[in-house]
């Protein structure tokens, strides 16, 4: 049996139908768009012995022509050896893709042809001259065919290290370090904090998924950075920490994973966003990491009210239109009194999210939130007054519109508005109207594949009126202009110079104009 294979590796039909069914493949001949499936097979009302019929002669091939580059060896397998069949139009359809099963099927037919020569030794196909020869080439590459087996071997071993010390075959590990120096010039001279700063977000992430549909995703964080201390919340940046620590802690925590074949479902344990549960419509979306440097340039303030644990829904209809449900506490784990996943702070997602096509989208959003103010904007639109009460107690109702629309491949125009409705639930009450708006102009793969390039010009959340006590109108308007061009370095390495420009910060005249200076760098694996 051992030299019967050796003999099989070197026969002249087992390597011309080798040669014949490669050969193509390297050459590019074969479109995989030919390929004959079951419905092919259907139309032409074949059966499984008239898909293929034995031929006798090349020339019964209606579409091989003497100048085709696999004519000879066609001709060969065919009149010699008796192992090429075609179909029953007559044609042979050499440019089709193979299939595997097409590939077994034609090998067997030629095996059978070959134990058949070599059985009865009475035909002139396979004659002792033949059998000198593949003696004699058995012999010649015998250094090589060694060569080779030593080669095999050693991929088979390396192989197997790999698969024995990989991380995980369900999960993914990532990770990602931004670094940011930042500083302020100008504004007025109570404005004191205008040092030089360096600080840095760490996280590792864990992306592991059970059924190659669903996804669990658990994230560990570390963040020292400040936002720039300016007398508002106007500026502040997208990445900036909490409470400037380095300490690490589990920062997002969820699982993800289908409910049919258009619903999606996600239950949040912690630290969840809006971008979680819906599409924020913003190219400059990338959470601090990547595109815009500051809150505001991120995505509409009023998605910053809602946040932390609990669930979101995503039912497609169609490819163009999708609905988006979330609920959000963020003090669903503290069981004192006014707190709890319904009695304290949350924030209630819906969002119909359009996209006519592939370069346009547009969000229609509502927001319902209790104790859930702005992030950014003046002091009056974020609510500081309140936030300073023992227990502040208020609810809002907010709109947004976004839209992004890629009026070419690398010019993407986008912006929003919202509008946001409060009252004061406790104390004298009253209510307060809050706006604001921005477009955005984003320049993607600008000088390089991967870069990205933006601006953003808008006004930070205003109170436009108010009668609620301590929230006052702001009577001026400032205007947020953004800058930035994202590098991308390497695959994994970005560098992000950025300017933030706020006339009459906290909307007021009085105060002087404010640039902060930012460099990011992202260093991912």
């Amino acid at each position: 049996m051992r030299e019967f294979w050796k003999y099989l590796l070197f026969s002249p039909v087992f390597g011309g139908s080798m040669l014949f069914f490669g050969a193509a493949v390297y050459a590019g001949e074969i479109p995989t768009t030919s390929v004959i499936n079951n419905s092919d097979i259907k139309a032409e009302n074949l059966t499984k012995e008239q898909v293929m019929a034995q031929v006798t002669s090349v020339s019964q091939l209606s579409d091989v022509q003497p100048t085709d580059w696999a004519f000879q060896a066609l001709q060969s397998l065919v009149e010699r050896y008796g192992c090429i069949a075609g179909y029953p139009n007559s044609t042979y359809r050499g440019n089709r893709a193979l299939t595997r099963y097409e590939f077994a099927a034609g090998l067997n037919a030629c095996l059978d042809r070959v134990n058949e020569l070599i059985a009865t030794a009475t035909s002139d196909a396979v004659t002792q001259q033949d059998l000198g020869t593949l003696q004699r080439l058995q012999e010649e590459f015998s250094a090589e065919l060694a060569t080779l087996r030593g080669r095999v071997d050693s991929l088979e071993a390396r192989t197997s290290e790999l698969e024995a010390n990989q991380f995980s075959t369900t999960t993914k590990l990532q990770g990602e370090v931004v670094a940011v120096i930042s500083d302020v010039l100008g504004g007025n001279e109570d404005i004191t904090d205008k040092n030089t700063t360096l600080g840095a977000r760490t996280r590792i992430q864990f992306v592991t998924s059970f059924t190659g549909r669903d996804t669990l995703f658990t994230r560990i964080q570390a963040n020292n950075i400040l936002s720039p201390s300016i007398g508002t919340n106007e500026g502040n940046f997208a990445f900036a920490g909490e409470d400037g620590t380095t300490n690490a802690k589990i920062d997002a925590l969820f699982y993800k994973f289908p409910l049919g074949a258009k619903t999606e479902v996600i239950a949040i344990a912690n630290a969840g966003a809006a971008d979680d549960i819906t599409d924020t419509v913003n190219l400059f979306d990338g959470d601090g990491s990547t595109g815009a440097l500051t809150t505001f340039g991120t995505r509409n303030p009023i998605y910053n009210q809602i946040g932390g644990a609990g669930l979101g829904i995503t039912q497609q209809f169609g490819d163009k239109i999708a609905l988006n449900l979330g609920y959000l506490s963020g003090t669903a784990n503290d069981p004192s009194p006014n707190n709890g996943l319904f009695n304290g702070a949350y924030g209630a997602l819906a969002q119909l999210t359009l996209r006519p096509s592939d370069r346009i989208a547009v969000g229609l959003t509502y927001i319902n939130s209790y104790r859930q103010p702005l992030l950014t904007g003046s002091t009056n639109a974020t609510f500081q007054s309140l936030l300073a009460e023992e227990n502040p107690a208020f609810s809002s109702n907010s709109y947004g519109v976004q839209a992004s629309i890629g009026l070419s491949e690398k010019f993407v125009l986008g912006g929003w508005a919202g509008y946001t409705n409060s009252r004061n639930l406790t104390g004298n009450g009253g209510k307060a109207d809050i706006w604001n708006y921005a477009v955005t102009l984003g320049f993607p793969d600008l000088g390089k594949k991967g870069n990205l390039a933006g601006i953003i010009a808008g006004v930070e959340p205003r109170v436009t009126s108010s009668s609620i006590l301590g929230v006052e109108k702001d009577t001026d308007t400032s205007y947020h202009l953004e800058a930035f061009y994202q590098y991308q370095l390497t695959d994994n390495i970005s560098i992000t110079p950025g300017i933030i420009w706020l006339t009459s910060p906290n909307h007021n005249d009085n105060n002087d104009d404010v640039v902060i200076g930012a460099l990011r760098t992202r260093f991912s694996f």
